[in-house]
């Protein structure tokens, strides 16, 4: 029979290198807040139409 030569794989994380596993924003907005946020510059907009229209 014949040998099998077989790669070894590097340890760890196979050479990639992590710095940081989370991210933590200085904001932390929820979906809604943005959401509300998107809704009161569509009605802004809308009232400046209305106004100067």
């Amino acid at each position: 029979m014949t040998q099998q030569q077989e790669a070894t794989l590097p340890g760890g994380f196979g050479g990639l290198m992590r710095f940081s596993e989370e991210y933590t924003s200085k904001i932390n907005l929820k979906p809604t807040h943005v959401i509300i946020f998107i809704i009161l510059i569509i009605m802004f907009r809308i009232g400046l139409g209305v106004y100067f229209g």
